[in-house]
């Protein structure tokens, strides 16, 4: 691919993705008119609450900011999982990433009485991760160790596990029900611009992990004797860019919840412009990411006014006609 075709799709991904920046800040419930936006903006900055935009313009900030944060997260953790796994089907959920993060913050509902965003943070960073472990330890202990089928059976066993013991806390207690729902159904409204330095340590760790391994990624699609071959070492490898995937999907859930089909569609979104090459595919993604979260997000706060649908809801209703598409006409799945 020459350097034209190379910067040419990236250039216009990035003013895709400065658009949608402006029009999830600018568009709502109450649209703003760029006057408005400007005078918001300048007076959300100065600290300033005598504008009647100020906090308008404050609250979507935070949420452009949480949204923008989490579709780079779930994107490029969708791509190095469907590299790792050699799994065209993989996303954040593969490893019982969301499954984990769920039954932590379900019994911390119950058992602790938290209800605050930024205590399930915590609760689904650790979840997320301590899944992720379980479910590597699980495949790697297998006859044919941690491979692509191993740790996809594993997660899905995990998965019906924990979700499982969430069902059957939450139908004993009503109120733990009413505070989850909340936080499971997936959503950057409500959610602080503050909640980002919490998870922000281990967001640049695994951002860094993945956003360097698309090498890795491209002797993985070649199988694991070639890899071999060309001097990797197959196993520290693969666990590094996991966990870097993993840290990515953990922040994700931690921040809004499980947001459904992103780290899935994505990466089939940028192949079809980048091809396989997983230094692009990553670099694709890291655009295509935010751009849907932002879009869905606001196209969510405008389809039914005055009341708006959740994030994690727009982007299955839109990411499953989305992915059917995909696989009649190009299929990219097979």
């Amino acid at each position: 691919m020459s350097r034209r075709r190379t910067w040419l799709p990236l250039g216009v991904g990035g003013g895709v993705l400065l658009l949608a920046l402006v029009v999830s800040v600018a568009v709502g419930s109450r649209t703003l008119s760029p006057g408005e936006l400007l005078g918001g903006l300048r007076a959300a900055l100065d600290g300033l609450a005598t504008d009647p935009s100020a906090g308008v313009v404050a609250a979507r900030l935070d949420r452009t900011a949480v949204g923008a944060v989490v579709g780079l997260a779930v994107g490029l953790s969708g791509a190095a999982m469907q590299g790792l796994t050699r799994n065209p089907l993989a996303d954040p959920g593969i490893l019982g990433v969301n499954a984990g993060a769920a039954l932590l913050v379900v019994l911390g509902v119950q058992y602790l009485g938290l209800s605050s965003a930024a205590a399930f943070v915590w609760l689904a960073l650790a979840g997320g991760l301590l899944a992720a472990l379980l479910v590597y330890a699980v495949s790697a202990a297998s006859p044919g160790g941690a491979t692509p089928l191993t740790m996809a059976l594993a997660g899905a066993a995990l998965s019906a596990g924990a979700v499982s013991v969430v069902a059957g806390v939450l139908v004993a207690n009503r109120g733990a029900l009413d505070t989850f729902r909340f936080w499971q159904v997936g959503s950057v409204a409500g959610r602080p611009a503050s909640l980002l330095l919490d998870v922000a340590p281990l967001l640049v760790v695994s951002l860094a992990i993945v956003a360097l391994s698309g090498r890795v990624l491209n002797a993985a699609a070649l199988g694991e004797d070639l890899e071999r071959a060309l001097g990797q070492r197959v196993q520290l490898a693969r666990a590094t860019v996991a966990l870097g995937a993993v840290g990515l999907a953990a922040c994700a859930v931690a921040l809004a919840g499980p947001i459904a089909f992103v780290g899935l569609v994505v990466p089939h979104l940028v192949r079809l412009v980048t091809g396989p090459d997983y230094q692009r595919v990553l670099l694709g993604s890291a655009v295509v990411g935010p751009v849907l979260v932002l879009l869905t997000d606001t196209l969510g706060r405008v389809v039914m006014p005055p009341s708006e649908v959740q994030v994690g809801i727009m982007t299955a209703v839109l990411g499953a006609p989305v992915l059917i598409w995909l696989v009649r006409r190009t299929g990219a799945l097979r």
